[in-house]
């Protein structure tokens, strides 16, 4: 890897994640040497990934180069590498550009999407965890307007103007209220003879309710306001299966829809080479202590979503969104410098900022511990939070200003297709 040698102890990062970018910042000229590894050159601020597909975003608003982020740090280096396998004997990663030695080994590679072993909606849905697969979305969704507006045979059109969401946790109710505004907003303007009344957003939940997570209140509000938006929720429905364009369920329910996306659950980005006793097979997450050090393991941690730190207060552990990786990315930084100094160790305590999310404009929801509220404060307070864990002050900027403009012109700008819709199984290789 052309990394070079050094007496200082070397910390090997798998991630460039919201816990790893939060680690990384906490170490520049400390006597570590810093190895970042990820298969991508950028970090994605992945809780806006749903504008990129619906065309509120252009991609490079939410991404920021990893190179950047150690610029003028003589004691960090990153590789472009994608890690097949972890040898914990020899302390050494198999990656696909070669091997690499650690001292201290750090995994933050996060979640992937999680199809509870149904290989056909694997094959056939689409997803929504990296860029090139929101871009997919986005060009699929207005290749499907395009063949709808041109088509004369009215069941084809409908099974080209149906959108189908495969769960309401926070990425599905946020993307069916961004696509309610693009038909509400965008779309009759851009298809003057189409009837965008014919579009159809369904939303599919296997729980009681949307937002499982969230507390009865958001979750009425969320569901009022995307009722109120014209998206069809479907609740205590379970997705049976995906294929020829058809949507079942374990119901009576079928729809035959172009667009079907599965945002149904995550499982952990585990890596090979750990033992059963340190991973957990059904959620592919590593167990962790109070210090983020996995089960068995000296020299090992893992931090953010792969990472499963049961305490008193989260018994399953913490809830696999970006808060939890921040802080224990910033933790472990702390005790990697006490380390140095041969000083006590910090246990890891989370702070719940609480959960939020936004429907449509002037429309979101909130929880902060007993506190909830919904509706335009909510909207407003989601909007300033996310600006502010953006990465980067021009990716903020130009976040605000595509939030303005869309908010004053009622438009979205990005209506583009760069790149023709490909499979979910070759964007996943090329991903």
């Amino acid at each position: 890897m052309n990394i070079p040698k050094t007496q200082e102890p070397r910390i090997v990062i798998i991630g460039g994640g919201f816990g790893g970018i939060n680690l990384i910042k906490k170490l520049k000229k400390t006597k570590y040497q810093v190895v970042l590894l990820d298969k991508r050159n950028f970090h994605t601020f992945q809780p806006l990934l749903y504008q990129v597909s619906t065309s509120g975003l252009e991609p490079e608003s939410i991404a920021y180069p990893l190179r950047k982020l150690i610029r003028n740090q003589k004691n960090m280096h990153f590789r472009l590498a994608e890690v097949n396998h972890i040898d914990t004997t020899l302390k050494k990663i198999r990656t696909d550009i070669g091997d690499l030695s650690y001292d201290h080994l750090v995994i933050a590679t996060g979640t992937r999407t999680n199809f509870f072993g149904n290989k056909t909606i694997e094959d056939n849905a689409i997803w929504m965890k990296s860029l090139p697969q929101a871009l997919n979305i986005r060009s699929l969704m207005f290749e499907n307007l395009e063949r709808a507006n041109r088509t004369e045979d009215p069941v084809k059109r409908k099974e080209l103007l149906r959108f189908v969401i495969a769960g309401a946790g926070p990425t599905g109710v946020e993307l069916s209220g961004a696509l309610a505004e693009l038909r509400s907003n965008v779309l009759q303007a851009d298809y003057p003879d189409m009837d965008t009344s014919e579009i159809e957003i369904h939303l599919i939940e296997g729980a009681n309710r949307v937002l499982p997570p969230f507390s009865e209140y958001s979750s009425k509000k969320a569901h009022k306001f995307l009722e109120n938006m014209g998206v069809t929720i479907h609740l205590e429905t379970f997705v049976a299966n995906y294929e020829n364009n058809r949507v079942t369920t374990k119901g009576d329910l079928i729809l035959d829809t172009a667009t079907f996306i599965w945002s149904a659950g995550v499982t952990g980005a585990s890596i090979s080479g750990f033992e059963e006793t340190a991973l957990l097979p059904k959620l592919n997450r590593y167990k962790v202590d109070r210090y983020n050090k996995i089960a068995g393991f000296k020299d090992i941690y893992a931090i953010g979503d792969i990472a499963l730190m049961e305490t008193e207060a989260f018994p399953k552990g913490h809830p696999q969104v970006a808060q939890p990786a921040i802080q224990q990315g910033k933790n472990l930084a702390t005790n990697f410098k006490n380390m140095l100094k041969n000083k006590e160790l910090k246990p890891f305590s989370y702070f719940d900022k609480g959960s939020m999310a936004t429907i449509g404009r002037n429309k979101a929801v909130v929880d902060i511990g007993k506190i909830h509220f919904g509706g335009f404060f909510a909207w407003f307070i989601w909007m300033f939070i996310h600006l502010w864990f953006l990465v980067g002050f021009r990716n903020r900027v130009v976040t605000f200003f595509n939030w303005t403009y869309s908010y004053i012109n009622f438009d979205k700008a990005a209506r583009l297709i760069i790149r023709p819709f490909k499979q979910n199984k070759i964007i996943a290789e090329e991903d």
